[in-house]
């Protein structure tokens, strides 16, 4: 019987074998023929600008939007008015659901902006590897096959159009919506935003120009993520639901926000079927409100820094 530590170098020996090779020459060599060895890599072009420069061509990597329109001076706090309901989810949606990840599927969103910029499916290559590229994570968001929306009644990757009443991959939908400059909403159940904390289940909501998301109980650090992008989580308040309240999703939504916020407010929300409720707005700390007060954490930052 034989174990590790019988046969396990000490410290000191390590050591004594690295004075005797590993020695200065070794690495001088090496780095004297890093700029001579690699011919592909010293053919490459890199641009000299301080700043990075976009490629406009690029499928993989884009300028987000996240800073179009960013004022120094903040913007008061807006109430959200006449909002559609996106997705009227269920209980237990998980990031899985949310965000983006996998392979492209061939008939979804994702697929067809690719294939416009000359792509074949071969060369979809998979969300993760494209999550530089905002327009392919935003086209993915709500893209599961396993997404069960209560408008349709059954899993699938679509939503309803309800000024119309049409059936929509969830990116069109949230497309036609931002184009009419309306708000939207998601309505769901306990525990939104389960399962593995990802940074694009709150980014790809807050891209399809979803203002609020109305849930039982959320996950902690989905909760905080949406806070971080700007995204209001709303939340019943005990003994309240979906259902207990009779909203089938199909209503427009008025969220009143007033100037002056407080930690775990308490909110209406006004229907347009004449209906009001109150909800408690879940920004739990003067931080989480100074993020939203700036549209987020990334536009805090980039003001903080502009400031110094």
């Amino acid at each position: 019987q034989i174990f590790l530590r019988d046969i396990w170098p000490t410290r000191d020996e390590i050591q004594a074998v690295e004075r005797t090779f590993v020695i200065p020459s070794m690495f001088k060599e090496v780095y004297k023929k890093i700029e001579k060895v690699n011919e592909r890599w010293n053919s490459l072009v890199a641009p000299s600008d301080n700043l990075y420069t976009w490629d406009e061509k690029s499928t993989y990597i884009k300028s987000p939007p996240f800073f179009d329109g960013l004022t120094m001076k903040l913007p008061p706090p807006e109430s959200i008015k006449e909002a559609y309901v996106l997705l009227n989810l269920g209980d237990s949606v998980t990031t899985d659901h949310i965000s983006p990840a996998g392979n492209i599927a061939r008939n979804s969103a994702a697929a067809r902006y690719l294939t416009e910029r000359g792509l074949t499916p071969r060369e979809y290559n998979s969300y993760g590897s494209r999550r530089g590229n905002d327009a392919v994570m935003a086209r993915g968001t709500f893209a599961n096959i396993r997404l069960f929306n209560k408008f349709l009644n059954k899993q699938a990757p679509q939503t309803i159009y309800l000024p119309t009443g049409e059936t929509f991959d969830v990116f069109d939908a949230a497309e036609m919506y931002k184009q009419s400059g309306v708000p939207l909403l998601v309505l769901a159940g306990k525990e939104y935003g389960s399962g593995s904390s990802r940074d694009w289940a709150a980014k790809g909501p807050f891209l399809l120009g979803i203002k609020a998301v109305l849930a039982e109980s959320y996950e902690r650090i989905h909760r905080s993520n949406l806070v971080g992008m700007g995204v209001i989580p709303l939340e019943y308040l005990p003994g309240d639901t979906a259902e207990s309240l009779g909203l089938t999703g199909r209503e427009r939504y008025t969220i009143i926000i007033p100037e002056q916020l407080t930690p775990r407010m308490v909110v209406d929300v006004k229907l347009n079927t004449g209906k009001t409720f109150k909800v408690r707005m879940r920004f739990d700390t003067d931080v989480e409100l100074t993020y939203f007060h700036n549209g987020g954490i990334l536009n805090y930052m980039i003001r903080k820094m502009s400031q110094n």
